[in-house]
């Protein structure tokens, strides 16, 4: 009988998974690895791995608690394996990371030397990046037409695969997993199901409008899920086309659409392998960005003094998530009124968020920075004032994240140094003390930040 080792990475699920597929139907060895060196400049962040063990530990019970668990080379670790249980194949699922592609193509190539039949499979994504190619054969550099003609005009996203069961497993000795106590998420994959489901009941039908509002049920909240593979793309894909004529079309578009980000981002990633670290566009290597540890600092604890910045920031910190629209109302605070370089604030999304994802992480944070693909240009400054007064009309997500302010007037509560001494007195709230005063004006910084874009376009 075909004796394989099926090796999980971002694909942490059984359902429609094509390297487990594959090994279906014969006996198998399912393995994780940590594998630092791997991963290049980029180890997993802090957040990401407790996701990750609780992650493991509900695969592991998945597949009836045969999933080995090592810490150590990936090929080190499969050549040992394969000699132990005399492995014949060995299947894994793609990942797209840079330093990723590279080990993977030498390890296929030690286990082909050693007469191992190795292959992989697509798992994460609906079109993979080579695959989508203008009319002149080039790689696209903006959204809508790698999305609407070059994805949505070519070849349909897979099928589903199916897994022949009962599975005939290999046991093998390897470390233990502990599941670590996360509160408001059920790490597994009945539970990126359940909150697909929740989406599809509660949160589709208006999308398009009301994903903005971050105390609105209308964001997916599926991106941890995606990102570890606990629910794969073509899933929510085939799912959600399904409801057409079901749900209102404009909000299924955007939702789709909002996949196709995701892809669009990998895209990047893989035809531009230097996104996490360096400008894509080359001339804001020469932007002046301002070297301020107490201004990052205050940021990154959300101290800043504007309350839907520091809610936002505060939401990432205990909750290991932040709202799509507050992804972007932080990330042009740092860059554009603290005028901090957007690689800083790159990093703390990295070590804090649960869906910390290279891919979506470096495309997002050039793509606010105007320095990225199809970039906002860098004089679309979002004012957070106004995002927090149109986004979070009554003040519940600053309430929420910063109850030193919930006392206070909803009409000041996204200015709160605008209101008069008694209305801050008889609402308990003494700025400076209880909650800072702002670090910058936001006007006067936007004045700032345009004036430096411009020295640099003229250069």
């Amino acid at each position: 009988m075909k004796r394989s080792i099926v090796l999980f990475r971002q694909d942490l699920r059984t359902e429609d998974n094509p390297a487990l597929s594959a090994a279906s139907d014969g006996e198998i060895l399912p393995i994780y690895v940590h594998d630092s060196a791997s991963q290049g400049d980029w180890v997993i962040g802090e957040n990401s791995q407790k996701w990750l063990n609780n992650a493991l530990c509900s695969l592991n019970k998945s597949l009836g608690e045969n999933l080995a668990v090592f810490k150590d080379d990936t090929l080190t670790v499969i050549l040992s394996l394969c000699k132990q249980h005399n492995i014949t194949h060995v299947y894994w699922n793609r990942c797209y990371e840079p330093s990723r592609i590279r080990y993977d193509k030498a390890m296929k190539q030690s286990l082909v030397d050693q007469s191992i039949q190795a292959e992989s499979f697509n798992g994460s994504l609906l079109w993979e990046p080579w695959t989508v190619l203008n009319q002149h054969g080039e790689s696209y550099k903006v959204f809508t037409p790698f999305y609407r003609k070059g994805c949505l005009m070519s070849q349909k996203p897979r099928a589903l695969v199916d897994i022949k069961t009962p599975l005939i497993y290999i046991s093998t000795k390897s470390d233990t997993l502990t599941p670590i106590n996360i509160s408001d998420w059920s790490i597994s994959e009945n539970g990126a199901k359940q909150q697909f489901q929740e989406f599809i009941e509660n949160g589709l039908d208006g999308y398009k409008t009301l994903r903005d509002f971050p105390s609105k049920p209308n964001t997916s909240r599926l991106s941890p899920y995606l990102h570890f593979g606990m629910l794969s793309p073509h899933t929510i894909w085939h799912h959600v086309n399904g409801l057409i004529g079901i749900m209102p079309d404009k909000d299924i578009d955007h939702f789709l659409s909002e996949l196709g980000w995701r892809e669009f981002s990998y895209y990047q990633l893989y035809h531009h392998p230097t996104l996490p670290d360096e400008n894509w566009q080359k001339k804001f290597n020469h932007f002046e960005w301002e070297d301020s540890p107490e201004h990052l600092r205050a940021w990154q604890e959300g101290e800043t003094g504007i309350p839907i910045v520091d809610a936002a920031m505060r939401e990432l910190n205990q909750t290991g998530y932040m709202h799509n629209r507050m992804r972007m109302v932080t990330a042009s605070f740092l860059i554009k009124n603290l005028l901090i370089d957007w690689r800083e604030g790159e990093k703390w999304f990295w070590k804090h968020l649960y869906d910390a994802d290279l891919a979506s992480n470096s495309a997002s944070w050039q793509w606010v920075a105007g320095s990225g693909f199809d970039a906002a240009p860098y004089f679309r400054i979002f004012n957070p004032i106004l995002q927090g007064k149109k986004f979070d009309p009554e003040g519940d997500y600053i309430k929420k994240y910063i109850p030193e302010l919930k006392g206070l007037p909803t009409n000041y509560i996204f200015t709160p140094w605008e209101a008069p001494a008694e209305t801050l007195q008889s609402s308990g709230v003494s700025l400076g003390k209880d909650y800072p005063n702002p670090i910058v004006d936001c006007s006067e910084t936007r004045k700032e930040a345009l004036l430096r874009f411009k020295r640099l376009s003229s250069e």
